[in-house]
């Protein structure tokens, strides 16, 4: 992409405007002097070179060069300073003045002088610029106040006002915006402190909340696994011991989703980064058994799959089947009769599922729509973005409702299979 032309000299157009119109109002401004003083030029003192002409030249390219001011604060100094020392040797030694001046009460420096000077002070940098800088500007103001000749008072304070006050201005301008410059970085790194600050307060809630986890639900899940299988063991009904062993594999389900769930919430911690992660990656659940349950009960779905089916982790794989669940739920709850489709995306390195439904035919039945605590799409959202996904759900194009979830396809858990 090509830089705008004025972005060579200016930051910004608010810059541009001021130097252009600084530079228009001091040539409108020699034009007005030139017609209210036009005897004050010495005769005969361009007569050297045939006129006045050179005089023109050199204030044309002095107000010009008022543009290059900001970027280029030395070139513009080393012009003011050259034509300052050649100034009173061409008035002392050689045939006549470069510029026009007032012999009695006017420096010998060019008009733009004042702004060269602030200029240098103010955007010179690097050490070594900004020591040349002052040496020119101290060279400038002694010629200015010529102490070899007895000048007047008013030339004296005209030649301070014309070179000093300029320099002690641009001290001044100088020194606030390093300190505006200093409070912003300060401003900045405190902003940052506190976003880390706050950065490691989740990670400490997050490795708390893992270790609560780990110690008090998974004991207890771990328990009633055990207590299912003791059963399962000692009673002789075959429809308790059948139970038994539902509620045992259903128990050891959850103990893996928690193992799952615990090495998510811990990935990122200091200790968990320094463990080698050793859950292996698996196939995607199969969504078909879901797909049937709503089929089942009178809800078509079309399920379409793009793509490689590549492997995933266990965590990511749980909240990918955790998603359509909880869609095609919510597609029973309140649109049913609707027509719904699951979409299925694989890539190298991350999973899309995308489940739409049509807008219901009739009115969701109160019993099914009042159900459940109203939080499902919320707790979806957090358990997807635990994983380090996103989650989008909202209405359809079509009057229906789409829910839009991306998936990393890898998610190091850092939890190994019998880690208890």
């Amino acid at each position: 992409m090509n830089r705008p032309l004025w972005r060579l000299l200016w930051n910004t157009k608010r810059e541009a405007a001021f130097d252009v119109a600084l530079v228009l109002g001091l040539i409108l401004l020699g034009r007005v002097l030139l017609v209210m003083y036009p005897s004050d030029i010495p005769p005969g003192a361009y007569d050297w070179i045939g006129g006045p002409w050179l005089n023109d030249i050199l204030v044309w390219i002095m107000d010009l060069a008022l543009l290059v001011r900001r970027r280029y604060p030395m070139v513009l100094m080393s012009i003011v300073a050259v034509l300052a020392i050649v100034q009173p040797l061409m008035v002392e030694l050689g045939p006549g003045p470069l510029l026009f001046i007032n012999q009695t009460s006017d420096p010998w420096l060019p008009g733009v002088t004042p702004w060269a000077i602030y200029a240098a002070v103010v955007y010179t940098t690097g050490r070594k610029w900004k020591f040349f800088a002052w040496d020119l500007i101290s060279i400038t103001a002694l010629i200015s106040v010529r102490p070899w000749d007895d000048l007047s008072t008013d030339a004296i304070v005209a030649a301070v006002l014309w070179t000093v006050f300029p320099a002690v201005l641009g001290l001044y301008v100088g020194a606030r915006r390093n300190l505006v410059k200093a409070l912003r970085e300060r401003a900045e790194r405190a902003e940052r402190e506190q976003e880390l600050l706050a950065e490691q307060a989740r990670a400490d809630e997050r490795t708390r909340l893992a270790t609560e986890m780990h110690d008090v639900v998974t004991h207890r899940v771990s328990l009633m696994v055990l207590q299912a299988g003791a059963l399962g063991v000692a009673a002789e009904d075959p429809a308790i011991r059948q139970a038994a062993e539902e509620l045992r594999t259903s128990g050891c389900q959850a103990l893996e989703e928690l193992r799952d769930l615990v090495g998510v919430l811990r990935r990122g911690s200091s200790e968990q980064d320094a463990r080698p992660d050793v859950t292996p990656p698996t196939d995607l659940p199969d969504l078909a058994e879901l797909i049937g349950q709503s089929e089942a009960v009178g809800i078509p779905v079309e399920y379409t799959v793009d793509g490689d089916p590549r492997m995933v982790s266990a965590a990511v794989g749980r909240t990918a089947y955790r998603v359509v669940q909880e869609a095609l739920t919510n597609v029973h709850k309140h649109a049913f009769g609707s027509r719904v489709s699951v979409r299925l995306l694989h890539s190298d390195d991350r999973l899309r599922l995308v489940v739409r439904n049509t807008s219901s035919p009739d009115r969701a039945a109160r019993d099914l729509a009042d159900s459940g605590s109203g939080a499902g799409l919320l707790g979806l959202q957090q358990r997807v973005e635990l994983v380090g996904g996103t989650f989008r759900a909202g209405p359809a194009a079509d009057g229906g409702f789409e829910v839009d979830v991306i998936l990393p396809a890898y998610v190091p858990t850092g939890e190994a299979g019998g880690d208890d």
